[in-house]
């Protein structure tokens, strides 16, 4: 696959996935989301994990449902990963505000797994409080149900941009439609449900064979909520981040960075580099050994660009390294310390196209 190599930085306003839960909520109409939506009895936000806008486009053809709703590309939150975006979509604010910078993100108690709030092997919630860690009132302090896989309710990260909801948990995705109803004919106004087998696919299979079947799978699903759900309801479609299938293309960052740094967050196609001893004298000039196949940019130009926002608070500037190492080719670069890390065929995290752009689609 080839991937773009202009990089997308996320828009800060309704051109963006934290643009459309204020938009549901509030009843005020933006750009995405307009007032004939907003005049429906219940909307209902679902959101596929994985959906790139890039990967509708290519399998358009086989997409029935899919490929013929009133559908935009929107830009997802840097980076682009679950863990973030996620956060985003259900707060409405961007990264920098919330905090939740990536998917391993540095903290004082060590290296936190955001998705499953763990460091290593430790469980992290008594360490960690997810209400800490991220203080912002999802759903802008709301109680919509939320739909979701029924192992996730206890679980660390839930709490973190989950919290307030009315937690119903589906076991197999033909009841996850049964709880989208449920909770519609029970008269709620706004229903927010996900699903995340698609990036499951990918993550184990790439973007070939499964990832098709997978997405065809999802499209009778959206179907299926659409002939489920009374007339008077809005169904609207959107995702956390496309994929890029890297395969073997798996490298280690220079040992050179690897003396000078005490460690490294994120993820493999966007990895925070953290100055040994606070020293970051030289640390970016030596990180562009990978310029080849990333962006290589200092800590100062990040904030200067606003990737994570126009606001960013004091913890969420703690978190990020010094230098970001983010992949522009179809790379994963590791850090050696770290040789448990998975093998994922597809991934995501990095500001290319393919990665940043995700769908929003409106059935109404």
């Amino acid at each position: 696959m080839v991937v773009a190599e202009e990089m997308v930085i996320p828009s800060a306003g309704d051109s963006s996935v934290s643009s459309i839960v204020p938009a549901v909520i509030t009843r005020q109409p933006n750009v995405l989301v307009s007032e004939g939506v907003l005049a429906a009895d219940c909307i209902v936000l679902f959101v596929v994990d994985g959906l790139g806008w890039h990967q509708i486009q290519r399998y358009r053809d086989e997409l029935p449902c899919l490929g013929e709703a009133l559908a935009t590309p929107i830009t997802t939150v840097a980076p682009s990963t679950t863990a973030a975006a996620l956060t985003s979509i259900c707060t409405g604010v961007l990264p920098g505000e919330h905090g939740v910078i990536g998917h391993k993100v540095d903290t004082p108690d060590g290296l936190l797994n955001c998705l499953r709030w763990t460091s290593g092997s430790k469980l992290m919630l008594k360490d960690v409080s997810p209400i800490d860690f991220q203080p912002v009132e999802p759903f802008l302090g709301s109680s919509p149900p939320v739909v979701t896989r029924a192992e996730f309710q206890r679980s660390g990260f839930t709490q973190a941009h989950l919290r307030n909801g009315q937690f119903c948990g589906w076991w197999s995705p033909a009841t996850l439609v049964t709880e989208i109803d449920t909770q519609v004919r029970a008269g709620a106004p706004f229903v927010y449900a996900y699903y995340d087998g698609l990036d499951m696919v990918a993550h184990v299979h790439g973007l070939g064979r499964h990832y098709l079947d997978e997405l065809k799978f999802v499209d009778a699903l959206v179907e299926r909520i659409v002939a489920e759900v009374p007339e008077d309801v809005a169904l609207l479609v959107t995702a956390d981040h496309g994929m890029v299938e890297v395969g073997d293309e798996i490298f280690d960052i220079d040992e050179e960075l690897v003396k000078r740094t005490s460690r490294t967050s994120g993820e493999a196609r966007f990895l925070w580099l953290h100055a040994k001893d606070g020293d970051n004298s030289g640390l970016l000039e030596a990180a562009k050994i990978h310029s080849d196949v990333a962006w290589v940019v200092g800590i100062d130009q990040v904030l200067d660009e606003r990737w994570f926002g126009v606001h960013v608070t004091p913890e969420a500037r703690e978190r990020m390294g010094e230098v970001a190492i983010v992949a522009r080719e179809a790379v994963a670069l590791m850090d050696p310390r770290h040789p448990d890390a998975p093998h994922l065929i597809a991934r995501h995290g990095s500001m290319t196209q393919e990665e940043m752009l995700v769908p929003f689609l409106s059935f109404s």
